[in-house]
């Protein structure tokens, strides 16, 4: 793993110090452990109505410990939705138990639904924000917790690029700061960067690239680069979408921009998917540091969402691989790579397009699978333990 820090970053926290007859003593850390994850086959409960999901492309959870999903039905083949089975409303919302709450969403006259579903994040407020990764998708939604529509930012087909300030390209992802009540969006597919809304009246606030700089979308027309969007269908073959040189040079601009959180600290952590990086920011834009994992991964990437650790440090970061079929687990102060878990396959705790990630106040995680994975698996957090060399490094 490569990690590039920037000057001022401050330096790392240390372990808890006593004093004990006059000697200084360093608490010692758990360097041979890790969280550990454990499936729960269990859950959800079988749908009802005779609903199937197709491919699951975002996962939140909210204040009461509810898990949203939204999927993509048009990504149901015909023979799944043979006979009585159809497919679900693209946004779910399960108890904790797994049963289903609430289901709805679709193309409707007040707004623009996506051609793409892609990312979902409720906020404290109990809104519902999502957003859509398809090539003519240029717009963040807002609805009610029960599906009455609220606010759109931006206007289908009308984006204008990466430093466009009225319409998205592709969005992601999306979060909520509320501290200052600014959305910000992992925009994402057809653009290539991270733009900052109010989210109350969706007026425009800032903008950055990689590395804090100006997006350039220069950058690629001068290479003849075409990112992989739109995706459409079930299957999508990414074998090489980009141009993205493991051993070149350091890439300046963001290629999938297809993830954003917030740490309690204020820290912003955005997932640079197809260049297998993760790179953090203040919240104002200025770069601190990234960090390349499983860095010979071409075609789809190897960083495609982020969750944290439930503790107040939020010690741990969580980051999903979809091409290589498992979730890292890395310390967030350095971004070093310290355990794994899942593999390929189609059993319980294993992955097929693991996509995204969000994690309970138990600290428990729900992961979605995407492409022919379509669906959600929840892992119960059981303490620390042995590390897990990653199978991808």
């Amino acid at each position: 793993m490569h990690i590039n820090q920037s000057v001022d970053q401050s330096l790392l926290a240390v372990a808890i110090i006593s004093i004990l007859s006059g000697v200084v003593e360093v608490a010692a850390q758990p360097q041979d452990q890790a969280p550990l994850y454990q499936v729960d086959p269990a859950w959800p409960k079988p749908l009802p109505n005779h609903w199937l999901v197709g491919a699951v492309v975002g996962v939140a959870v909210d204040s009461k410990d509810h898990v949203w999903i939204v999927h993509r039905p048009a990504t149901l083949q015909p023979n799944e939705t043979r006979s009585i089975w159809r497919a679900a409303p693209p946004v779910i919302e399960f108890d904790p138990e797994g049963n289903v709450v609430s289901a709805w969403g679709g193309p409707a006259n007040d707004y623009d639904w996506p051609d793409l579903e892609h990312g979902i994040h409720v906020d404290v407020d109990d809104h519902v924000w999502l957003g859509g990764g398809g090539a003519l998708d240029a717009q963040i939604l807002k609805f009610t917790r029960n599906g009455k529509f609220v606010m759109q930012i931006g206007q289908k087909g009308q984006n204008g690029g990466s430093n466009d300030t009225k319409n998205l390209g592709g969005a992601a992802h999306m979060v909520i700061d509320h501290a200052t009540n600014e959305l910000y969006v992992a925009d994402g597919y057809v653009n290539h960067r991270m733009i900052v809304f109010d989210a109350e009246s969706g007026a425009y606030k800032r903008h950055w690239g990689a590395y804090g700089d100006k997006p350039d979308d220069t950058y690629f027309e001068a290479a003849g680069e075409h990112l992989p969007s739109p995706f459409s269908g079930a299957v999508q073959h990414e074998n090489a979408p980009s141009q993205y040189d493991p051993d070149g040079p350091l890439p300046p601009q963001f290629r999938i921009t297809h993830c954003v959180r917030i740490a309690n600290d204020g820290l912003v952590y955005v997932c640079d998917r197809t260049n297998d990086r993760i790179q953090v920011f203040r919240k104002d834009g200025t770069f601190v540091k990234e960090a390349f994992l499983a860095k010979e991964t071409l075609g789809s990437g190897s960083v495609w969402d982020i969750a944290f650790s439930n503790d107040a440090a939020q010690t741990y970061l969580l980051v999903p691989d979809g091409t290589n079929q498992e979730v890292r687990v890395l310390i967030r102060d350095t971004l070093e790579v310290v355990s794994a878990f899942g593999q390929a396959g189609r059993w319980a705790g294993q992955f097929y397009g693991a996509h995204n990630i969000a994690a309970d106040s138990n600290g428990d995680l729900y992961i979605t699978e995407t492409y022919e994975g379509k669906r959600i698996q929840k892992f119960l957090f059981k303490g620390m333990g042995p590390r897990k060399t990653p199978w991808v490094e």
